[in-house]
């Protein structure tokens, strides 16, 4: 059975990829799972939807079915995680004449994930595609907005766009960086409208409330999409301008 955020995403991908004239997309799914982590079946709904990259984040491994796809060529865990994990953290695809880079980064400030140092793995990686791509797009995965930020302006006119994922929250600062990388630290996420962050509103509040272990469970009803579009200049491959989406 679809998720809430799949079932929203059929809905409103097609328009929205329509109206705007959209060419390339990429979707986090960490939490397609109710939550947490990605299923075969997950991931074959979101396949069904022409997404041309998957990224995921601290809970890429919260669902065991991901060891028989983890290998697809449109499916990214973060680049710093251990090296010799299985899956790839970067791919390369081709979109309109052009070779389109994908990174998957994870952040190490109160993620609770031993990784690698993302500044470090990024300028390796940055500089390695470089020499292969046209436009490099990263999703960084993670808590601190200093850190996001940060990292927005350590690859200002490295990259072509960074944008941040993992908060649930859409931020409200997109903008093209000095040196021309289009930036957001949230683009939010796509699910259960009246939540808190996807999570059932009670469940949640009585954690907070008592402190007492609480199971969290999906929140039912109205969902929301969020997202990010950002166009790119043909000829010089810089971010021109960058929009909000949140249906």
């Amino acid at each position: 059975m679809e998720t809430s955020g799949i079932k929203e995403l059929r809905l409103q991908l097609g328009k929205i990829k329509q109206q705007e004239q959209i060419d390339f997309v990429i979707v986090n799914a960490e939490n397609v799972a109710e939550g947490m982590g990605i299923t075969q079946a997950n991931f074959n709904d979101i396949l069904s939807l022409e997404i041309d990259a998957i990224t995921m984040g601290n809970h890429t491994w919260g669902k065991k079915d991901i060891f028989k796809f983890i290998d697809h060529p449109k499916l990214l865990r973060p680049a710093n995680l251990a090296k010799g994990i299985v899956g790839k953290g970067f791919n390369i695809y081709t979109c309109q004449n052009k070779k389109i880079a994908v990174i998957n980064l994870i952040g190490r400030v109160d993620m609770n994930v031993l990784s690698e140092n993302p500044f470090i793995i990024a300028k390796e990686l940055v500089q390695k595609l470089q020499k292969e791509a046209d436009i490099i797009l990263i999703d960084f995965h993670a808590e601190a907005t200093a850190e996001k930020i940060a990292m927005g302006y350590f690859l200002d006119g490295e990259i072509t766009v960074l944008f941040g994922t993992h908060t649930h929250v859409q931020t409200a600062d997109e903008t093209i960086l000095p040196k021309g990388t289009g930036y957001i630290t949230d683009i939010g996420m796509t699910g259960p409208k009246h939540s808190v962050i996807g999570m059932d509103i009670e469940a949640s509040i009585k954690r907070f409330e008592t402190t007492l272990p609480e199971k969290y469970k999906m929140a039912v009803g109205e969902a929301m999409l969020n997202g990010a579009i950002f166009e790119i200049d043909d000829t010089n491959n810089k971010v021109k301008s960058i929009k909000r989406i949140n249906l």
